[in-house]
């Protein structure tokens, strides 16, 4: 089995090679991300491994099937950015659905931290010799409120960490987890309460800017959010206007709606050309981390695990554990076939 990454950095190489050897794989690193004018170099390949900001959509994948591509796998959890309707009965999709909700729920918290009591502003204060602490005034966490939306693995690990600082938890979520320390309301509610609000919910069209203007107003105005998920669940143009005029009190990001040509890549001698991301890096109460949240010795040895595990029970004609598919709506079911194959095609 020949395999094309794309996307790679040399972090992925070191984890995906160590773990290669127990598997008769041959994997050809691409460094740039698969688009429709790259999708032309997976020619020859029966499986491709892409990463969150490659572009899977109609046209690529109706060219990879062309050139042989029978399987995709995606080294992350979401799966927002392939379009699995097109790739329905032709290419097959799999994931890694969680690594390490520690990982992110972690980062989560970090960046609360870092942004509530401005230690990096005072990191950059003292580095010039600087002991003022003027402006460098927080909030104690113990007993404020922290809104969780999403109670998925990730938001259970973020509200066990939370009830750690001794804050009350509250839930959204269509879905809600029996039996988690949480108390479960309205969106509406959540907001209004929240002294924080933390994002751990997957980007579908019913939750793309679900942060929006009139959510924002919804906060308390010294509020801070948080979003280590996916960046289109906050409206970037409305979050930028409730921060100029204080609505809310801060940003912890990790994610970004167009961080595809910026995040993962050293743009240090380059002028940025996004508007929207140059505003976000000026405010002092936002703090932008580079899709980093996942980035763990642990995650990523389990992203390397289960991709090639995945790529292993394709070759070898197991059911796909991990496959998600247009008929089922996302996580396969396995419905029609499982006593053949377990799989929807």
């Amino acid at each position: 089995m020949k395999i094309a990454f794309y996307d790679t950095k040399p972090y992925d190489r070191v984890w995906f090679d160590a773990l290669a050897e127990n598997y008769e794989f041959e994997i050809v690193y691409f460094d740039f991300k698969l688009n429709i004018d790259t999708a032309s170099l997976a020619r020859g390949f029966e499986a491709i491994c892409v990463f969150v900001n490659d572009e899977v959509g109609k046209e690529t994948i109706d060219a990879l099937y062309e050139y042989g591509v029978r399987l995709l796998a995606l080294r992350c959890a979401g799966y927002n950015n392939v379009d699995f309707k097109s790739a329905w009965e032709k290419i097959h999709i799999v994931r890694v659905p969680e690594y390490s909700p520690a990982a992110v729920a972690e980062h989560s918290m970090a960046l609360l931290l870092t942004l509530n009591r401005k230690t990096h502003r005072a990191y950059s204060r003292t580095r010039d010799n600087n002991f003022n602490i003027n402006g460098l005034i927080g909030m104690d966490l113990a007993g404020k409120n922290a809104g969780i939306i999403g109670t998925g693995k990730i938001g259970q690990v973020f509200a066990g960490i939370c009830k750690g600082f001794g804050m009350e938890v509250y839930a959204f979520d269509p879905y809600p987890t029996k039996d988690l320390d949480v108390k479960y309301v309205g969106l509406k509610e959540l907001l209004e309460k929240s002294d924080v609000i933390s994002l751990h919910c997957p980007l579908t069209p019913e939750t793309r800017h679900i942060i929006n203007r009139e959510n924002l107003e919804k906060m308390k105005p010294h509020a801070i959010i948080i979003n280590t998920s996916r960046g289109a669940l906050i409206d970037t143009s409305a979050l930028i206007e409730a921060l100029k005029n204080r609505v809310i009190g801060g940003a912890g990001l990790d994610v970004y709606e167009e961080e595809s040509e910026y995040f993962f890549e050293d743009l240090s001698d380059t002028i940025i050309e996004d508007d929207e991301l140059s505003r976000l890096l000026t405010f002092p109460n936002v703090l932008l981390t580079s899709h980093q949240a996942f980035f763990t010795e642990e995650a990523m040895r389990e992203i390397a695990r289960v991709t090639l595990e995945n790529i292993k029970a394709f070759v070898i004609g197991i059911p796909l554990e991990n496959e998600i598919c247009y008929k089922c709506g996302g996580p396969c079911k396995k419905v029609d076939n499982e006593e053949k194959t377990g799989r929807c095609f």
